[in-house]
């Protein structure tokens, strides 16, 4: 399980992750789990598991820690 810190959260259901690399990695509220959308904040730290969408790296199984 990779872990990071949520860096930027939309009103549209999607973020990112900061990684602590050079690229921040995507996350839908699709892609959460056992945690809402809304619970969610910038700056919390989260794991979740590395997987590919149709844009790229995405982040799946999100969750808090």
């Amino acid at each position: 399980m990779a872990e990071g810190t949520i860096k930027h959260l939309t009103d549209k259901g999607f973020g990112f992750i900061d990684t602590g690399k050079e690229k921040d990695v995507f996350f839908h509220a699709s892609n959460l789990d056992g945690v809402r959308y809304e619970e969610l904040h910038e700056g919390q730290s989260v794991s979740y598991e590395e997987g590919t969408g149709p844009k790229g790296p995405r982040a799946e199984s999100v969750r808090p820690n």
